[in-house]
């Protein structure tokens, strides 16, 4: 489950797939993230699912300066 063993994980598939922008990331910026585990890929797609439930309470206000 370490997404080393086998070969067949692919982390910037399964983080493109939950909707993380990976495709705006510099080269080296998408290495890291293609090297990363399932494990800590899991957790990003966590994080990024309880943000996403709650975007309408912390996205909702807005600051205009004049």
């Amino acid at each position: 489950m370490n997404g080393t063993g086998s070969g067949t994980f692919d982390a910037l598939a399964t983080l493109r797939a939950a909707g993380h922008p990976v495709d705006l990331l510099d080269e080296r910026q998408r290495q890291v993230f293609a090297e990363l585990t399932e494990t800590e890929v899991a957790v990003l797609n966590s994080i990024k699912k309880r943000l996403d439930d709650h975007a309408g309470e912390v996205e909702g206000q807005e600051l205009k300066l004049v």
